[in-house]
């Protein structure tokens, strides 16, 4: 009998009357399909999967000394690999002050790994015809057909100026630019769009793109890259090619067929239980309880953050990755095209616009259509990647890799501001790959 390693401290559009009798009739059947409960993922040892129990003990130690010194307060960790789930690891505790133990099923605030989930609904979409990743954004969105771009990308608000001085823009944003960051949006942290309360959980999507089109681009659409608030606009396009808001989509469309269960924007107080807190090092180096947000999750809040708002478990993004490792399918059914999945794992900015800016890890990157990092040049990673891997993280402590050349997919999850957590994260990964170089030295 076979067993995987768990290891836990809690171990042509139709005349409308037909449309509508065939949304009725196939009504029920979404209904039970949603409600129908998520087969458990398929599991095998390591061993069986060339892969060292042994070396991922190991991960497991590691992880429970960034526990130890304080540096995250707990983590939940688990590697796929061939579609089979090989390691699972909840250590440490979900909250510092409760000292509740942290759960395998334990919810995280995601932030920027919400973006990949919205560029792949925008890839499913292209697929079925209904936009293409180069329609101009104001074929959607006509509200960006007047925004003009900074003269001075580095220009602050002020009293006397809320808008620093503009110019005229040189060519149309495209979706493909919002997908790769090239569009010249900014980001939500942008001093320009935290004057003008940019993104606020009291508004509405529609409110926050708005407000992203009345203000000026960065640069022109196409001539840098900037990461930014790219999938609100996207999540937004979502809603007026669909006519349903983006978390109706996503959790019909995506979530329910993937069996991403706990995949949600807002925590009920049914599973509030689960949800992991974030914490922050106080002046003493403790960690403590840490709000990032003035509307948490667990509130009631208007804006569905199609860029940072998702929560979700690590299964969930196990699942996630899994489906680029299967072509796009998910058992019987095909979610995305087999275009679409190279479209997600390649980069997609010009090479004019590389490297891209920030040093480090960035340089040696690319962006696809996807909404994943994808890795160009290893050598500039601190931590073992292979060329072509794609991978995307979060501000909370979040991050998942898929690797498509030994095909696995590894997520570690805890809830820790700054997200660095003593790397936790990097070295957990380069862990995972010693599993398989011990086991490939193994086997020689």
């Amino acid at each position: 009998m076979t067993s995987f390693l768990v290891l836990s401290r809690r171990s042509v559009q139709p005349p409308r009357l037909t449309l509508l009798l065939a949304l009725l009739a196939v009504a029920p059947l979404v209904a039970r399909a949603q409600a129908a409960p998520t087969a458990p993922l398929p599991r095998a040892t390591p061993e069986a999967m060339g892969m060292s129990s042994g070396a991922l003990e190991r991960a497991t130690a590691l992880l429970q000394a960034h526990v130890d010194r304080g540096d995250i307060a707990g983590v939940v960790a688990a590697v796929m690999r061939d579609g089979q789930l090989v390691y699972q690891v909840a250590l440490g505790v979900r909250d510092v002050t409760t000292r509740d133990p942290m759960p395998p099923d334990a919810l995280f605030r995601l932030y920027s790994m919400t973006r990949p989930v919205t560029s792949t609904a925008i890839l499913m979409l292209h697929d079925e015809g209904r936009l293409d990743v180069n329609d101009p954004l104001v074929k959607w969105l006509p509200e960006f057909a007047a925004q003009q771009v900074l003269l001075n990308a580095a220009a602050r608000p002020s009293d006397s100026a809320p808008v620093p001085p503009t110019r005229a823009r040189i060519g149309d944003i495209t979706l493909a630019q919002l997908l790769t960051h090239t569009s010249g949006i900014g980001s939500r942290d942008a001093p320009l769009y935290r004057a003008h309360d940019v993104h606020r959980y009291d508004k509405s999507l529609t409110d926050v793109v708005h407000d992203v089109a009345a203000l000026p681009l960065f640069e022109d659409p196409g001539t840098r890259y900037r990461y930014g608030m790219h999938a609100e606009v996207l999540g937004r396009v979502i809603e007026v090619v669909t006519g349903q808001p983006v978390e109706t989509f996503l959790r019909d469309r995506l979530f329910a067929p993937l069996g991403m269960r706990d995949a949600t924007f807002r925590v009920g107080a049914d599973r509030a239980p689960r949800l992991a807190t974030v914490h922050r090092k106080d002046a003493d180096g403790r960690l403590r309880p840490h709000v990032m947000e003035p509307l948490d999750v667990t509130d009631e809040r208007r804006l569905v953050s199609a860029g940072v708002g998702l929560v979700a478990s690590t299964e969930d993004f196990l699942r996630f990755g899994q489906l680029f490792l299967d072509e796009g399918r998910v058992g019987d059914r095909r979610l995305l095209s087999a275009g679409a999945v190279r479209m997600a794992r390649e980069n997609a900015v010009p090479d004019a616009l590389l490297p891209l800016p920030g040093g480090g890890y960035w340089s040696g990157s690319g962006w696809s259509l996807g909404g994943f990092a994808v890795a160009l040049d290893p050598a500039r990673y601190n931590h073992p990647v292979r060329r072509g891997e794609f991978w995307w993280d979060g501000s909370a402590g979040t991050r998942f890799w898929i690797d498509p050349v030994e095909r696995l997919v590894i997520v570690v999850n805890a809830q820790v501001s700054p997200a660095g957590g003593g790397g936790f994260r990097e070295r957990f990964r380069a862990a995972v790959e010693e599993a398989l170089v011990v086991r490939k030295g193994e086997a020689e």
